[in-house]
């Protein structure tokens, strides 16, 4: 099933949900509308990071990665639907942070680096650390199944804005040819460094997919384990000094309270 499926998909469910609750609405009244809801709140820690899907020729070999530490919090409130209430449309807010930090060595590699105040631009060979950090407000909009009374899968689209964007790091122990991999070459050694920074150029608005599981481990707390997907480049479009595009990929791993 294409991407473009699976969002159709879901957004025909919601449509449906939509209409259901609506009618329920005009029918019993407000009150007894929201109290047909279901809340949730939930935390966890996001593992992953931004990568070029597939690894591209310039990236030789990732020598190190750090996942950090990238905490989130959110809330969903869900409708479920049909006599025995298997299936549900939800909408959520999260605030969560994603991030991590790479130690590559990279053949002819773009890049744009400061050394000694002055701006280079070209391709780099040698060694490239790099981290990078997003914090983000994050709108799921989430089909619901429940698999059993304890296991529930969901899956849907999220839209996401970045309201702080970080993506820097330095280059040593290689060459810079500028301009092209044929320019001039300009050489550091393993103890000389040139700095970067390329977060002016990371997309404030993101959007992807999300596919999970839950498993209710007590009354009503539960276990999580969702995959987010990013569809767009973390950079903006008119960014060209990387010349192959990042999305995000991350495991968010946490628990929820259900009431």
């Amino acid at each position: 099933m294409t991407m473009k499926k699976i969002i159709l998909a879901v957004l025909t469910l919601l449509s449906f949900g939509v209409q259901e609750m609506l009618a329920e609405e005009n029918g019993n009244g407000v009150k007894d509308f929201f109290r047909s809801l279901e809340y949730e709140v939930n935390a966890g820690t996001n593992i992953g990071g931004a990568s070029p899907i597939p690894l591209p020729a310039e990236i030789r070999k990732i020598n190190s990665y750090n996942p950090e530490l990238n905490l989130q919090i959110g809330a969903t409130v869900r409708k479920w639907f049909g006599p025995e209430e298997k299936w549900g449309a939800g909408l959520g807010i999260r605030f969560e942070t994603k991030g991590m930090k790479t130690l590559a060595t990279v053949k002819n590699y773009g890049m744009e680096i400061i050394d000694n105040g002055k701006t280079l631009k070209g391709r780099w060979t040698g060694k490239v650390q790099t981290k990078y950090h997003s914090q983000q407000l994050v709108v799921p909009l989430t089909a619901f199944y429940k698999l059993s009374k304890r296991v529930t899968l969901n899956a849907g689209p999220y839209l996401s804005y970045a309201f702080s964007n970080d993506f820097d790091g330095y280059v040593y122990d290689g060459y810079l040819r500028e301009g092209d991999p044929t320019g001039n070459k300009i050489s550091f050694d393993a103890d000389s460094r040139a700095s970067y920074d390329f977060g002016d150029q990371l997309r404030k608005f993101q959007w992807g997919m999300q596919l999970g599981v839950s498993v209710l481990v007590y009354k009503q707390l539960a276990v999580n384990a969702n995959l987010e997907w990013g569809c767009n480049d973390i950079f903006n479009s008119s960014f060209k000094t990387i010349s192959f595009d990042l999305y995000p990929i991350y495991l968010n791993l946490g628990f929820s309270y259900v009431f």
